[in-house]
C-alpha cells in the first residue's frame, strides 16, 4: 500500500531514483535546459530547486551539502559560480516546465524544464549592464543628418576639382587606319 507516500516513485526503486535525479539535476545545471517527460520533470524540480536556495549562501557546508546531492565537482562549481548570483535576490521558483506535446514512440507527455534567468526570449530582453554596454549598436538612423550632408557635398566637390585626363585627339584616330573584318575565306 502507498498510504502517505506523497511523491512519485518514477517506477523505479530508491537507489536508481536517486541517481537519476542526480544525474538530471546535475544536467539541468550544466546545460541550463533539458528536455524530459512531465513526471521527471516535476520530480527534478521538486529535487534542485531547495539545492539553488542552498547555493545562495556560499559556505564550505552549503557546497558539501549541494554535493551530497549532484555528486559531480562540475556542477556544483557552475551551481555556485554562474546561477546563484543570477538568482541570487529571487525568492523562489528558479526553474519553469514548458511543456512540448507527445513523444513519438510511446505517446509520452514530453516538456522542457529550464532555468527561468537564463532565457532571453522570456527575461523580456532584460540583459546584464555589462552585456549591454559590450554590444554594439547596429541599426542607424534613417534620417541624414546636417554632418553626413555637410560631408557628400565636401565630397562631391573635390571630385569635380580633380584634373581630367587628356583624350586623344581625332587626328591621332584618322592617322592609324583600321583593317575591316570580312568572311571571305572562311568556312561556314
Amino acid at each position: 500500500m502507498r498510504h502517505n507516500k506523497n511523491f512519485n516513485h518514477l517506477g523505479r526503486q530508491a537507489g536508481h531514483r536517486k541517481a537519476m535525479l542526480s544525474n538530471m539535476a546535475s544536467s539541468l545545471v550544466l546545460h541550463k535546459r533539458i528536455e524530459t517527460t512531465v513526471a521527471k520533470a516535476k520530480a527534478v524540480q521538486k529535487f534542485i530547486e531547495p539545492l539553488v536556495t542552498k547555493s545562495k549562501e556560499d559556505t564550505t557546508h552549503s557546497r558539501r551539502v549541494v554535493f551530497s546531492y549532484l555528486k559531480q565537482k562540475e556542477a556544483v562549481t557552475e551551481l555556485f559560480r554562474t546561477i546563484a548570483p543570477k538568482i541570487a535576490e529571487r525568492p523562489g521558483g528558479y526553474t519553469r516546465i514548458l511543456k512540448t506535446g507527445f513523444r513519438l514512440g510511446d505517446a509520452a507527455d514530453m516538456c522542457i524544464i529550464e532555468f527561468v534567468d537564463f532565457n532571453e526570449a522570456y527575461t523580456l530582453g532584460k540583459l546584464p549592464a555589462a552585456a549591454e554596454e559590450a554590444k554594439p549598436k547596429t541599426r542607424r538612423s534613417r534620417k541624414k543628418s546636417a554632418d553626413s550632408v555637410e560631408d557628400a557635398t565636401v565630397v562631391a566637390e573635390k571630385k569635380a576639382k580633380a584634373p581630367k585626363a587628356p583624350k586623344a585627339t581625332a587626328a591621332k584616330a584618322k592617322a592609324a587606319p583600321v583593317a575591316k573584318k570580312t568572311n571571305v575565306g572562311k568556312k561556314m
